[in-house]
């Protein structure tokens, strides 16, 4: 990444990152700061990254021209594929990268958390391929939601343990992966799935992801031989923004928008949109923007997207949005079943409900029609099938 919006040596971006963590908890977060930058930029690394991408991955995801949607609206509209990606999600080039990263590490178990279950089921997907041990933490209400992933695991060789304290979500499943890392430091790599933690996992997540940006800058250049005019996303943590973002950063004339999940609307008490009703403060080890009452305790979010129900956003976004370089809207769960159900009828592509977030900022910001739009679709929507099918029923 370019100076401007680089991690310091700290780990922040700006004011927010660092790695606010335990005592017990710091030899194993210096353990791995001390050694991952060396490593990813190593040749053998990133060779060994880039033919796996290519040859089990399925990488380099299309960038598809969204003909009808494009008609409808009246501007170019692009989608970026990570939906094809081995799995059905861009979690796969982040699991890949650190996998590779724990094995130079010496390590031989994996540990990851999971909410909408594509980080887990792509953590369970690399130890197969490569012989590790595997544990996936899971809230016990994202297990009943995501039943399909959570067999895809077990299937995988993974153990899936729950989560049941708390909201038994997201939040939760990360405390009890917390946990079992301060427990076995010696032979365990915690795998975050997100740009969220402790420095330097969220500089190194983006980093991972950036193969999704890389592709969209060079796929739609040979395309319409110029820069889109604005790339969207939708962030729960944020690794799928961060990567699309990434290598457009310091481009000014590349807008960078970020659909939040509203849930029931900003003002309903039931929403994640963690960059508009939260506040400075600290979870999972960086400092970035929460939702918390008064008193520092954090507020259960919610989402009809298990994937966007988090209650923090990692620090990269928090600094972007906060200096102004990214845009960020809140889109209610409506507005995204909406935008699932237009993209399946206008493109046949069944989107996650994470992306479909992502897809309903066509219906709320303005372009001109000469503009040419890269909307991420970040996962396919077969994990989120009950959910369709019980909005098709509801609306008979």
């Amino acid at each position: 990444m370019t100076k401007k919006y680089a991690v310091s040596s700290q780990g922040y971006y700006g004011r927010f990152g660092g790695a606010w963590i335990p005592e017990m908890l710091h030899a194993n977060v210096e353990e791995l700061r001390c050694c991952y930058s060396e490593i990813l930029n190593s040749a053998s690394f990133q060779r060994e990254f880039h033919t796996i991408l290519q040859e089990y991955c399925g990488r380099p995801t299309p960038l598809t021209y969204a003909a009808r949607l494009s008609e409808l609206y009246g501007y170019t509209i692009y989608l970026k594929r990570e939906d094809l990606n081995h799995t059905g999600a861009h979690k796969l080039n982040n699991t890949v990268g650190q996998i590779l990263l724990a094995e130079r590490m010496g390590k031989t178990r994996i540990i990851a958390e999971t909410g909408a279950g594509q980080h887990g089921v792509a953590t369970a997907t690399v130890c197969a391929m490569r012989g590790l041990s595997c544990v996936v933490y899971m809230g016990e209400v994202d297990m009943a939601r995501q039943e399909p992933n959570v067999k895809r695991m077990q299937m995988l060789g993974a153990e899936v343990r729950p989560a049941k304290s708390g909201s038994r979500t997201l939040k939760d499943a990360t405390n009890e992966a917390i946990r079992d890392w301060i427990a076995h430091p010696e032979d365990t790599y915690y795998l975050i799935g997100s740009v969220i933690g402790p420095h330097p996992y969220p500089d190194m997540v983006a980093r991972l992801q950036a193969i999704t940006g890389e592709e969209i800058r060079s796929q739609y250049i040979e395309k319409e031989g110029a820069l889109p005019t604005a790339i969207i996303a939708c962030v729960g943590g944020g690794s799928n923004a961060a990567g699309a973002f990434y290598p457009f950063l310091d481009e000014p004339s590349v807008r960078i928008i970020e659909a939040e999940a509203a849930g029931k609307g900003i003002d309903s008490g039931a929403s994640a949109a963690t960059s508009i009703l939260g506040k400075e403060g600290v979870i999972h080890g960086c400092r970035t923007l929460l939702m918390q009452d008064d008193d520092g305790q954090i507020i259960e979010p919610y989402s009809l997207s298990a994937g966007l129900d988090y209650p923090g956003i990692g620090p990269l976004h928090a600094h972007l949005i906060s200096t102004g370089r990214a845009e960020v809207y809140p889109v209610t769960d409506a507005a995204a079943l909406q935008a699932a159900f237009l993209l399946t009828k206008q493109e046949g592509i069944i989107p996650a409900l994470e992306s479909a977030h992502a897809l309903a900022i066509l219906d709320i910001c303005s372009f001109a029609s000469g503009d040419g739009i890269v909307v991420n679709v970040s996962g396919r929507g077969d994990k989120d099938m009950a959910t369709y099918i019980s909005a098709m029923e509801e609306t008979k």
